[in-house]
């Protein structure tokens, strides 16, 4: 079973456009127009048409549907449409689910997409309003009578005990924060363009959830962003060079729930990614040592350090000073922290410009990435590589 074995997909399928709207605070247009706008800039960066598109994948929580965006962009007949659920967790499966599509001879070209006004509409940091009834609801009705009613209080408790058990003061995860505003000060396309923060500043900032402070939560954005995935063979036909998907993987954790796992054995780690972490390696043959960029998912802090630990890049307890002293280029378009908050599909397109050396952070002679997706949930990577 895939669990313990390499998997069939690596190589199969890459990534041969990107495409985004701008990033913003109020982007003025609907949710289904954003989505529409970044589809047919990755067309046009793929040098296909929609004519050429026969397959697409999203987010459950995304409000344009699949044959909406395809009505509205001009795409013609669909042999494969589906969605990916867990929210963030869903961002790099979106990308497995077009390879799996692809490998399978079900469709040719697939485009993943995720747009919303996540600033000027719904806003996810507003905390648990109304919810239908429904299993996976259940468990938060062991959390919200005691005021866990935000994404950030829900990590909060994880970094409590993360810092607890390795001895360490919230200023291990302020090293991310750090990192990331400075990648996001030289890209142009970033909210915090311009902006670059220190420790102290990090410091300064005022507390959202004890330990969690204003600089270790990611921005609320507007915005879209696509992906169109095809074959190796057909993607070096293309204008760019083909971002290899050498491995994808999903994975959830025993006794996972969704952000609120915290009846586990351990809450210092994310075991939902080390199943990730080890797929990732398995299948793309690949390890810590391999890796050129780290994109990973940062909707706060404490869990891109949880991340690093649990893919093997450093020992446990170790990830702040892994993050202080640079030893891999993190998020270096600036993460959700600094660029755009997009459910993490602009950290796929970022990882995909490192590899074509186009990345206004450019890493010197970038051939393998490693892109994370949403942390506390069900949650997928992808391991990224250069063509040949």
């Amino acid at each position: 079973m895939s669990l313990r074995t390499r998997d069939a997909l690596g190589g199969r399928a890459a990534i041969a456009g990107i495409g985004a709207t701008e990033f913003s605070k109020d982007s003025g247009r609907s949710e289904l127009r954003l989505a529409v706008e970044a589809v047919r800039v990755a067309l046009d960066d793929a040098g296909l048409t929609p004519g050429d598109v026969d397959g697409m994948v999203t987010f459950t929580m995304d409000t344009s549907p699949e044959i909406t965006v395809a009505q509205a962009c001009g795409i013609g007949e669909l042999s494969f449409f589906s969605r990916v659920h867990y929210g963030g967790g869903a961002a790099c499966a979106t990308v497995q689910q077009a390879v799996l599509a692809v490998a399978a001879g079900v469709a040719d070209v697939v485009v993943c997409y995720r747009a919303f006004n996540e600033r000027s509409g719904r806003r996810f940091g507003a905390g648990v309003q109304h919810r239908e009834p429904s299993a996976e609801g259940a468990a938060l009705g062991w959390s919200l009578p005691f005021g866990l009613l935000t994404p950030a209080s829900w990590v909060a408790m994880a970094a409590q005990r993360y810092l607890h058990t390795h001895g360490l003061t919230p200023e291990a995860f302020g090293h991310v924060a750090v990192v990331d505003r400075k990648y996001a000060a030289t890209n142009p396309a970033a909210y915090f363009h311009g902006r670059p923060i220190t420790l102290a500043d990090h410091a300064a900032s005022r507390w959202i959830a004890e330990p969690l402070r204003l600089l270790d939560c990611c921005q609320e954005t507007d915005g879209g962003q696509a992906l169109v995935v095809t074959s190796v063979e057909r993607a070096r036909d293309l204008p760019h060079p083909p971002a290899v998907v050498a491995a994808a993987a999903q994975g959830a954790g025993r006794a996972q729930e969704q952000m609120t796992s915290f009846y586990r054995d351990d809450l210092a780690g994310l075991p939902e990614m080390g199943v990730v972490a080890r797929q990732l390696w398995r299948t793309s043959g690949l390890g810590p040592a391999d890796l050129d960029v780290g994109i990973l998912y940062d909707h706060f802090t404490p869990f891109v350090l949880m991340q690093l630990e649990e893919f093997g890049l450093c020992g446990r307890g170790e990830a702040a000073a892994f993050v202080a002293e640079g030893r891999l280029p993190l998020n270096t378009h600036g993460g959700q922290l600094g660029e755009a908050y997009l459910h993490g599909m602009n950290g796929i397109a970022e990882a995909v410009r490192q590899l074509r050396g186009t990345s206004v952070n450019q890493i010197p002679g970038a051939a393998t990435s490693l892109v994370t997706a949403g942390t506390g949930v069900p949650t997928s990577g992808l391991v990224l590589t250069a063509d040949g």
